[in-house]
């Protein structure tokens, strides 16, 4: 059973207006109203960055209520993993499975109402198939080869869900934006003295950061980096 949200601090379970998105965290100036205990900058970070993905994917993507909702859900769940990967180092299964099956049930749909699809190019189910096992099994032989050093199997399987939603190439463009923004900002983190050479950084944050690039924008990196090889 769903229990009513409540202050980590002093358990008071919260009413309506502590729990208005943004403007609760500001009206209260980051307080709790009943133990005066301040508000994690969690909370409003993750309302702000849900409200500006929505927006993106409605702006954007110009679709309609059915894909709204869809890629809505998947907003939400990969939220949930990147915050709770960076915080606790771990991809929790109940977000990654929900988002396999959600993005298959959506696939398959598609097969038979390929009409209502939103995507200029040709539907392929096989295509996403082959990206996610092919991504994923490569993970699968980093985590082998690495003995967990390097990764997760949570990243093994959110790697898979990728394929199945972007689809190839442009896996490819997520899965190297990834590797490039987590090593800068791990070498960065080295610079300052806030993690060592050995360090354990989590990946599934830009992982996470990796699909939404390639989402919004891989179509015109793809295109762009063919524009240069066919000077």
């Amino acid at each position: 059973m769903v229990s009513r949200s409540f202050c980590p601090k002093c358990e008071h379970k919260l009413n309506w207006p502590d729990l208005i998105p943004l403007f609760s965290f500001f009206l209260l100036k980051g307080k709790c109203r009943y133990c005066k205990k301040s508000i994690s900058f969690h909370y409003p970070l993750i309302e702000f960055l849900t409200g500006v993905l929505l927006c993106l994917i409605f702006y954007k993507l110009e679709i309609n209520f059915l894909f709204f909702i869809y890629f809505s859900i998947i907003s939400l769940l990969l939220i949930l993993i990147f915050f709770y990967d960076l915080k606790y180092y771990i991809i929790p299964n109940v977000a990654v499975y929900s988002l396999i099956i959600l993005t298959l049930a959506f696939n398959i749909f598609l097969i038979f109402f390929p009409e209502v699809s939103i995507f200029d190019t040709k539907y392929s189910f096989l295509n996403t198939i082959f990206a996610g096992f092919l991504a994923s099994f490569c993970f699968f032989l980093i985590l082998l080869l690495s003995q967990g050093r390097w990764l997760g199997f949570g990243d093994v399987k959110l790697v898979f869900f990728m394929g199945l939603f972007l689809g190839s190439p442009k896996i490819l463009i997520a899965i190297f934006l990834a590797s490039l923004i987590g090593s800068i900002i791990g070498l960065g983190l080295i610079a300052l003295g806030k993690k060592g050479l050995k360090s354990e950084i989590p990946f599934g944050p830009f992982l996470v950061i990796g699909t939404y690039l390639a989402f919004f924008w891989g179509q015109n990196l793809i295109n762009w980096y063919l524009s240069l090889i066919n000077l």
